[in-house]
């Protein structure tokens, strides 16, 4: 009998969460929470390698036999680029500095969430380093238009992609899920 009731109260305490693809997940909110961590951890992992290489590319770049040629826009661009990629690293990171400091209090559900705003963040600001070391580059090798606009190109696909492209498919989904179909249109 007190089996049944463990077994009841276990289930009174799970919440299912939204659905996925139309089964429910029955996990906690501290399940819920561990899974988000996980998965951001998981994104985290993939973006952070990609800032530690920039960031050592633009560390080079000062070092090399043509850096001292650069004009006074180049040297500032390689400056503020160079500053967003450590922010953008900053940020990437901060999550784990977060989770080490709160680890054991109970906090997980706000470290998911205040992780996941610092995640954006750093993303946000990747792609402002990200551009930024293509104007310079191309500003370089083949002038200022172009670098302009081979760095507005990459800021719009960064922008295209990690902004606007999340938003249609959570919006299609939204729809899908509004009209019961639970799948949104291929």
């Amino acid at each position: 009998m007190d089996e049944d009731r463990t077994a009841r109260d276990e289930d009174a305490r799970r919440d299912p969460g939204p659905p996925s693809g139309g089964r429910d997940r029955h996990e906690t909110p501290l399940e819920r929470a561990d899974r988000n961590f996980g998965e951001l951890l998981q994104e985290l992992r993939v973006t952070q390698t990609g800032v530690q290489i920039l960031f050592a590319f633009l560390l080079t770049l000062a070092f090399t036999a043509r850096f001292p040629s650069l004009d006074a826009v180049q040297r500032a661009t390689y400056i503020a680029t160079l500053l967003l990629a450590v922010l953008a690293a900053a940020l990437l990171t901060a999550p784990a500095a977060l989770h080490r400091a709160l680890f054991g209090r109970g906090a997980k559900p706000q470290i998911v969430q205040m992780s996941s705003r610092l995640a954006t963040a750093g993303l946000s600001v990747l792609a402002l380093a990200l551009a930024g070391s293509v104007l310079l580059v191309v500003d370089v090798t083949a002038g200022r238009a172009a670098g302009i606009a081979a760095g507005a190109g990459t800021f719009a696909v960064c922008v295209g992609l990690w902004g606007v492209l999340p938003r249609l498919a959570r919006r299609a989904l939204t729809r899908a899920q509004e009209e019961g179909t639970g799948t949104p249109p291929p």
